[in-house]
């Protein structure tokens, strides 16, 4: 049956409708309080004058439908499906940062909090929105202060020889350090940092004024102390919130600027009457761009399953489905709440304020004007959920070709700028940094010249000229984690003997195997709560350690992608070019050295007149006569000779296969 023959004959009842093309692909989801009306509306040629419509229902090859009780299940399905099928027609939700949470990791036996945007169901307790991010991030500050519960990815699970900074500034109880605190003591600490973050400061408080007591009577008077200054903090805190609350209702203003298929939009938070933070949204492929139904999309996308709605929502124009989505949003908040299109007054101001704004992120991202180095740099912090602005990256990249000539690069982007005063190089030795970690993907890199040693027995005839070829080759110098784990060793084994600061970030030319194998490194010197990320080649996937099951997949457009695109460029092209210089001169060496009669300041005179090696074998024998003896020049002419024809041609390597490292300059 046709598609148009199945929507005459749908019942007049609210639910969904669910559009297919040939293939069977979903590729438009929509509600309606009558599904035959709406339905059959698609299939009118009235309405093709519209490009969406027209587009869509050349498409459409097939129908399917959900009958629902009222039109607010409807939404909820619609929502619910638009979600799981992501259908082409519909307006999906695009944002460069979603709202900050804290995270309390209560499944742990040492649990910690963390600044994060992503709320997943694995067992932790999340709480927020914050507005704006730096809120959360001060709260996070306090609780480290105040609590001693920190936000670390040192693997608690096994104990350290000493504890990181963050104990000796008085951050952290010390948990990976065997007697610096006890279980019973961390778990008080914890229970007060999540009563602070649920809200309980009452509960919290009188629990507080018990210890101080305690305490005192005790001659703890130390301890009594801290425990009546936070008190006091947290009357203070309360204070701030009851003025807050009396300055104005909760409000977020919604506008948005269009050039299809081009589209940016701005979300402004009021909270006490004050703006607190901003989300901005971009599209780039609505070629049929219709405001009312891209408003009400992305009010549902937005709020249908937000934690924290706010009374009111202001909007550019007036839509469909505004009273429905007011009921269905003041159900969820359990208050009242309007959607409005202010039209004069210091409302309407304000949301020709967010329009302005719209218009110049859309400049920003689509006419690309260079954003500022502390926005970009607020931008890497909020995609990496850094603890604090990246102030100074260092990026490692490893290169060679077949193991050969194995080189690493470093190189340091700071304060927005690259400098290269700091670059430094790595002639990778085939030293053994740290053993590979059992399951790791590092661990499953092992040169050929290691199973053939392992496997073959040295005194079988056969097998040694096989050995013999991998003979100049160490051992590591063709495992790319093991050289990763060699230049990321040296390099901060010698930061720390010069006791110099760590970079805010290391970033990593490589996927998951490269990660863990700077992370192996960092272990083995004791680095530890270290932010470090990867960057894998092509798919252009960030991988931050700590947290690899949630890779960081940035907008082609974003500011932080193309900055770390340009250091991660950078990294490779010193890393090669050093590797082609080095491989160069022992190409060089090797074939005039070699020569029997050719010593070290004859090479150089045969190099300073012709150039190359190259210029030399395509040279005639009277030239070279003029410059050596005639049976010299003979001899250098046929050893050249043969030794081109006897060199095979080199396999190009894959990109992956084609990167490397190479010795600290400083070293």
């Amino acid at each position: 049956m046709e598609p148009r023959e199945k929507a005459a004959l749908l019942p007049d009842a609210p639910g969904v409708y669910i559009f297919k093309d040939a293939g069977g692909a979903v590729i438009y989801v929509g509600k309606a309080t009558s599904l035959r009306s709406r339905a059959r509306s698609y299939f009118l040629e009235s309405r093709w004058v519209d490009a969406k419509t027209g587009s869509l229902a050349r498409e459409i090859a097939d129908l399917d439908t959900v009958v629902v009780d009222n039109p607010r299940e409807a939404l909820a399905l619609e929502y619910s499906l638009i979600k799981r099928y992501r259908p082409k027609f519909n307006v999906m939700l695009r944002d460069d940062k979603t709202y900050p949470y804290i995270k309390l990791t209560a499944g742990e036996k040492y649990p910690r909090v963390y600044f994060t945007r992503r709320v997943k169901k694995d067992g932790s307790l999340y709480f927020g929105p914050f507005f704006p991010a730096s809120l959360a991030r001060r709260i996070l500050h306090f609780i480290h202060k105040r609590f001693l519960v920190p936000s670390c990815g040192v693997d608690l699970t096994k104990t350290h020889p000493r504890p990181c900074l963050q104990y000796y500034i008085k951050r952290c109880l010390g948990p990976c350090v065997a007697g610096l605190t006890t279980d019973e003591d961390y778990a008080q600490a914890t229970r007060d940092a999540r009563l602070f973050l649920e809200g309980r400061r009452h509960d919290l408080t009188k629990s507080l004024e018990t210890r101080m007591v305690a305490a005192a009577e005790s001659e703890h008077y130390e301890q009594a102390a801290s425990y009546r200054d936070l008190i006091r903090t947290l009357e203070d805190i309360e204070e701030r919130q009851r003025i807050a609350a009396a300055q104005g209702d909760d409000t977020d203003v919604l506008a948005y600027y269009a050039e299809p298929p081009l589209v940016a939009a701005n979300l402004f938070h009021l909270r006490g009457g004050r703006v607190v933070d901003r989300r901005e949204f971009y599209w780039e492929d609505l070629e049929e761009f219709d405001p009312q139904e891209f408003v009400t999309s992305l009010l549902k996308q937005l709020y249908l399953e937000s934690d924290y709605l706010p009374k009111m929502i202001h909007v550019p124009a007036d839509f469909e489905d505004r009273a429905l989505l007011e009921e269905t949003f003041a159900e969820r908040a359990g208050h009242r709440m309007e959607i409005v299109t202010p039209q004069r007054g210091s409302k309407r101001a304000f949301l020709d304020l967010v329009e302005n704004n719209a218009k110049h992120s859309f400049e920003q991202r689509f006419r690309v004007l260079k954003p500022t180095s502390k926005t970009i740099a607020e931008a890497v912090q909020n995609a990496l959920d850094l603890p604090e602005e990246p102030r100074r990256i260092e990026s490692f990249d490893i290169s060679h070709i077949q193991g050969t000539d194995t080189v690493a690069s470093l190189v340091v982007w700071e304060d927005g700028r690259m400098k290269k005063s700091d670059y430094r190089k790595f002639i990778i030795r085939g030293e053994s940094a740290t053993p590979p970690v059992a399951g790791d993907p590092a661990a499953a890199s092992v040169t050929s010249e290691k199973i053939l040693r392992e496997n073959v027995e040295a005194t079988d005839a056969e097998a040694l000229p096989i050995l013999q070829k991998f003979a100049p080759v160490p051992p590591s110098q063709n495992d790319d984690f093991a050289s990763m784990r060699e230049a990321v060793t040296r390099r901060y084994r010698r930061l720390q003997e010069e006791h110099k600061p760590m970079p805010s970030l290391i970033l990593i030319d490589g996927g998951i195997g490269q990660l863990h194998a700077a992370a192996q490194a960092l272990d083995a010197l004791q680095i530890i709560n270290q932010p470090l990320a990867s960057i894998a080649k092509k798919e252009e996937i960030l991988y931050i350690y700590g947290r690899e099951d949630e890779p960081c997949i940035l907008d082609h457009h974003s500011p932080v992608l193309h900055l770390i695109q340009q250091i991660r460029d950078e990294t490779h092209r010193f890393a090669v070019t050093f590797h082609r210089l080095r491989r160069g001169k022992r190409q060089t060496r090797s074939a005039l050295n070699d020569i029997p009669g050719v010593g070290a300041l004859t090479a150089r005179k045969l190099l300073r007149e012709f150039g190359s090696v190259a210029n030399l074998r395509r040279t005639d024998l009277d030239s070279l006569s003029r410059i050596v003896p005639r049976k010299s020049a003979e001899r250098i002419l046929a050893q050249l000779a043969a030794n081109q024809a006897d060199t095979p041609v080199p396999r190009k390597s894959r990109k992956g296969e084609g990167d490397a490292l190479a010795p600290d300059q400083t070293a």
